[in-house]
């Protein structure tokens, strides 16, 4: 067999620019039309782009009568002449060579014909979901956040930190905690767990090196089985010295915006793909976090609010209790219609490590609320006075020694310092309309359900 002549390899996203050009791809066929006069046409996809390529394969194709057979999910390698069809204004490839990488045992039981495949059967099969183009789309904008938020804090000069999986203490002081265990017993002479939160090792590093973060998996062992929660997920936590309650409303607005602005601009396509799937007909969504059009309001203010409105199942609103997911959609689909930033909650519903105000109810914390998805950014001054530590570790009953290392950071050169967590999936759900947040994950793990 004639050697080809060594040429790149391109990708489908890449190669108009080389037209009327021999250029070699390769990818996986989507989709396959064999006519009577000898030719085939076949579409093929590389994973670098929502969009596909027609291969035109002529019967002079010295294993053309092997090709024709093929189906749906087998992978080519493919040496051709780019073309533009003048008809059609789109580009294809004329074949001088195919070459069959791999082909599909049995294509009877393979479960990705190229017919209509529902979520929920697609979360089955979570290994093979991202050879659909609505999982390759989602894919893509996940890649262009996580990458363009560890570009933004880069360029701000924030250093990463790997905060630990693996811990004895639990961040949020009353969570649902995975335990670890080697053969029934304790591997770590102690009691240990995954993680819920990376904060307060981030905390340790913030206090001698000004600017954290990290982008890392936690986990909840919460018997939540809805459509915003998972058992694993992925966040981005940030920790800054001398940093204020306005400073870190301002960074989580600029971060949001500038990650929402190169989505736009990289995974356009990819967007609209998702557009036309969820049946939403603009990014005015999109848009209006780009433009950072938000209201900040004070807890207080909400309450008020909400205890005018009479439409409620349960109407016993009052100062001291949780915003919840039905007052979220209130305030952000009905009321406001646009995103939240909440301010100053009462201490006694938020995590010990809050600073308490000056009026002694409330702490220096901010929730962002967006519509359809709720609470993506939780944040706050830290409590950074060793005796209001104490009290808020006794007050909500955890173990004082447990936390001796978090009390160090008080006792030794304590400094001001704020921080806030965001939710990757969730903004991956805003972006792309998707309405399970098993679905903007790669492996989700959730209740009665760790596969993969």
């Amino acid at each position: 067999m004639k050697k080809l002549s060594i040429l790149k390899l391109f990708k489908i996203k890449n190669i108009k620019k080389y037209k009327n050009k021999t250029i070699i791809i390769k990818g996986w066929i989507k989709t396959q039309r064999n006519s009577k006069i000898g030719i085939s046409f076949i579409d093929i996809n590389d994973g670098s782009c929502i969009e596909n390529i027609q291969i035109i394969i002529k019967k002079n194709i010295k294993n053309y009568n092997k090709i024709i057979k093929l189906t749906s999910g087998c992978s080519l390698k493919i040496k051709g002449l780019l073309v533009k069809n003048k008809k059609k204004k789109n580009y294809e490839i004329n074949a001088k060579y195919i070459k069959i990488l791999g082909n599909i045992k049995n294509p009877k039981k393979y479960p990705l014909s190229p017919k209509y495949h529902s979520l929920e059967f697609l979360r089955k099969i979570s290994h093979l979901r991202p050879r659909t183009k609505i999982f390759g789309a989602i894919t893509r904008i996940r890649n262009n956040l996580i990458f363009n938020l560890h570009k933004y804090l880069q360029k701000k000069k924030f250093l990463l930190i790997n905060t630990p999986i693996i811990t004895s203490l639990d961040t949020e002081g009353h969570s649902k905690m995975f335990q670890i265990k080697y053969d029934n017993n304790k591997f770590f002479n102690k009691k240990s767990y995954l993680s819920v939160s990376g904060q307060l090792n981030l905390e340790s590093y913030a206090c001698s090196l000004s600017k954290v973060y990290n982008i890392g998996p936690i986990f909840r062992a919460e018997n939540s089985n809805t459509k915003k929660h998972l058992s694993e997920f992925w966040m981005l936590e940030i920790e800054i010295a001398f940093y204020k309650l306005n400073k870190i409303i301002k960074l989580s607005k600029n971060i949001l915006s500038y990650c929402f602005k190169k989505i736009l601009k990289n995974n356009e396509k990819d967007i609209y793909y998702l557009i036309n799937f969820n049946k939403f007909y603009n990014i005015e969504h999109i848009n209006n976090i780009i433009e950072k059009k938000f209201i900040e309001i004070n807890y207080y203010e909400i309450i008020n609010i909400l205890k005018k409105e009479k439409t409620f199942k349960n109407n016993n609103i009052k100062w001291g209790i949780n915003i919840s997911t039905e007052y979220e959609k209130f305030l952000t689909e009905k009321y406001f219609k646009c995103g939240l930033i909440i301010k100053n909650y009462p201490k006694n519903i938020k995590p010990f490590y809050m600073k308490i105000n000056k009026d002694n109810k409330t702490v220096s914390c901010i929730d962002i609320i967006l519509p359809n998805i709720g609470e993506i950014i939780g944040g706050s001054v830290r409590e950074n006075r060793i005796y209001n530590l104490d009290i808020n570790i006794k007050k909500n009953k955890l173990n004082k020694n447990k936390y001796n290392w978090y009390r160090d950071l008080r006792k030794y050169g304590t400094i001001p310092h704020s921080g806030f967590g965001l939710g990757i999936e969730r903004i991956i759900m805003y972006i792309t309309k998707m309405k399970n947040i098993r679905d903007v994950i790669p492996f989700p793990k959730y209740p009665n359900y760790s596969n993969f």
